[in-house]
């Protein structure tokens, strides 16, 4: 076994050249093997594997640097920084990172989560090298996908002005999650089919190069070939942006691959290499289906069918379902997303109404204010997005959504605690960026059908409103409280005394379970589905506070900023003295894991909130 021999950064140079092959073979039957266990991304790092053995061979790590957009396609890199041995705990709770992670190893030059940031972190590592004196080599690592995002060309504009050895790996594709749209996309397939330049370049060299007067006239060739691209390749936006360009080049060739990194390192400014890769490549269900082996859920290898299929619907399906239903019912409902029709679940509405759907690729910022745009045309635009990814476009809600008080629609999903992907993708900071705005509104449903209704009041609020929801089944409980929903009003599910509990959101469900422990031991608790956490039923607050000793808040968000300092600060103003608790989650990032052994970890299940409850009541401490 080759890969036996990789146990330390560098130790893939002491294999032999004609045992790489066998090697990229042994890399995948590996990946596949573990993440058909762990789950994780599969397709992206099958279609790396021999771009990635050839940076490492190329280069001369730690000394050398690799920053990975997004990161997501770093497996190789750690199975060759000699971290294999962490692939039976990827992605689990105080487990191996699914992404580069600095404190995991010093090989990784940058931690990295989020798309279109390489260009930029790799060109403050040059810089910064540069003013210390330092030799080392560069290279951030972009998928044509990131590409699509804005600041990777802020980063291209500024890296135009380098004047001295940057490398940018162009991993082309033709996919982020889902496959890509826009010009962009248009402009790297002009490049991918220019077949008659690539294939006169090849006869042109293998012609002439092994005699000497062949490879002299093979290095003139070469200085010439940026002008005769100018002929045959539309554009050359890079070239043009004052970037040299190398490629198209197989991303699965590890020698060709070698040569032009060697060839980059020479050049005394920014270089892209082009390099065309296939994802999933190795694997033919990921091949055929590229787009469900992005973040795979574990799997039969001989099959590729997820080895505990999903029976229950969970809340992407549910807000899926109600977008076809509301765009059927009202012609002004458009949808947008960036990039990700199939993990918002917009995919049934742009085949159902293609006219009224619209991926901008990864351009969040773009997305918002594009939104903001619709709506003052007078449509009803609906942005999905995940939780995290939607912190991208802050400035865009607060400035072009907000401050015009637009009726922009967030479906904000994978909000709270999402699991494996880890502090880069955990949505539990929404509550607190998005309740500071003026205008903005932001409620959370209880369970599915609260999520339906919750959509169906929005588009009628003629007001920005962001509806958050988290990952994974739909809670189905609670079906028989339905009460209407009002502007700003909590729900009563449970009224007693002694306990009131407000939840919002995915803590609802938590709440009943603290509520069943603590009834149990003889407490009477009230439990509130406070539905909007901005703005909050003081109401309802100050009622509570009239007949119960203890008030509890309960948010999948960390406290500073959210739900329970809001409901502390209307008991401030009120001269309100009862006991509280929040139950919020750190103000910290959380790491990668199962969501409920996270849950466990940061005090915010069932029994842990129970028994701090009743250890406070105890105590008789004051809020």
């Amino acid at each position: 076994m080759l890969l036996e021999k990789i146990e330390h950064v560098n130790d893939i140079k002491k294999i032999n050249k004609e045992d790489y092959g066998a090697l990229a073979q042994e890399i995948r039957n590996f990946l596949i093997e573990k993440i058909s266990v762990t789950g994780g991304h599969l397709g992206s790092n099958l279609g790396a594997v021999e771009l990635t053995m050839a940076l490492h061979l190329a280069l001369n790590l730690p000394e050398d640097k690799i920053i990975w957009d997004v990161g997501h396609q770093s497996y190789t890199h750690k199975i060759l920084t000699g971290r294999k041995e962490g692939f039976d705990g990827l992605r689990q709770f105080r487990g191996m990172s699914g992404f580069p992670k600095r404190k995991e190893s010093i090989c990784d030059a940058f931690d990295t989560g989020h798309s279109s940031t390489s260009i930029s972190a790799g060109l403050g590592l040059v810089k910064a090298r540069d003013i210390k004196g330092e030799k080392s080599t560069v290279v951030s690592v972009i998928g044509d996908g990131s590409l699509t995002g804005g600041m990777a060309y802020e980063a291209l504009n500024n890296a135009a002005k380098t004047e001295t050895n940057f490398i940018i790996v162009l991993n082309d594709n033709n996919m982020s999650i889902s496959e890509n749209v826009g010009g962009v996309s248009k402009y790297l397939n002009n490049i991918r089919t220019a077949a008659g330049y690539l294939d006169l370049k090849e006869g042109i060299y293998n012609a002439l190069k092994g005699t000497k007067t062949g490879d002299n006239m093979v290095n003139r060739l070469r200085r010439a070939k940026s002008s005769f691209k100018q002929l045959v390749i539309p554009g050359m936006l890079f070239e043009d942006m004052g970037i040299t360009y190398l490629g198209p080049v197989d991303g699965h060739n590890i020698d060709g691959l070698v040569r032009i990194i060697q060839e980059a390192k020479r050049v005394k400014g920014p270089v892209m290499i082009h390099a065309l890769t296939q994802k999933g490549k190795g694997y033919a269900p990921a091949e055929r289906h590229p787009a469900r082996f992005h973040g795979a859920e574990p799997f039969e290898i001989d099959t590729g069918i997820p080895s505990h299929p999903r029976n229950e619907a969970n809340y992407t399906d549910i807000f899926s379902t109600v977008m076809c239903k509301l765009g059927q019912r009202d012609e002004r409902i458009v949808a947008i997303t960036a990039a990700m029709p199939d993990g918002t679940g917009l995919k049934r509405f742009r085949n159902m109404y293609p006219l009224r759907f619209f991926d901008v690729g990864i351009a969040e910022e773009h997305a918002v204010t594009f939104a903001a745009g619709l709506a003052a045309g007078g449509l009803k635009p609906i942005v999905a997005v995940y939780s995290s990814f939607l912190q991208r476009a802050y400035d865009q809600i607060l400035h072009d959504v907000c401050i015009q008080n637009l009726p922009v629609i967030f479906a904000v999903d994978r909000a709270g605690l999402v699991g494996s992907d880890g502090e880069t993708h955990q949505g539990i900071f929404d509550f607190t960026y998005l309740s500071g705005i003026p205008n903005m509104n932001i409620c959370a449903p209880k369970n599915k059908w609260e999520l339906s209704d919750m959509l169906k009041f929005a588009v009628g609020l003629n007001m920005p409103i962001a509806i958050r929801y988290p990952r994974g089944a739909a809670y189905a409980g609670l079906k028989e409280y339905r009460a209407p929903i009002e502007y700003g009003r909590a729900e009563w599910i449970y009224k007693e005394s002694g306990i009131a509990l407000f939840a919002v959101g995915s803590m609802v469900k938590t709440a009943e379970g603290v509520r069943n422990i603590l009834k149990e031991k003889g407490f009477q608790v009230s439990l509130i589905n406070g539905r909007f956490i901005k703005p909050i039923d003081e109401d309802a607050l100050l009622d509570a506070c009239a007949d119960h000793r203890m008030i509890v808040s309960m948010e999948e968000n960390v406290a500073c900023g959210g739900y329970g300092e809001k409901l502390l600060d209307c008991m401030n103003r009120n001269g309100r003295t009862n006991q509280y608790l929040n139950i919020s989650l750190p103000d910290a990032y959380v790491e990668h894991g199962n969501v409920e052994v996270l849950k466990r970890d940061v005090g915010i299940d069932a029994d842990s909130i129970a028994e701090r409850i009743e250890r406070m009541l105890k105590d008789g401490q004051k809020a």
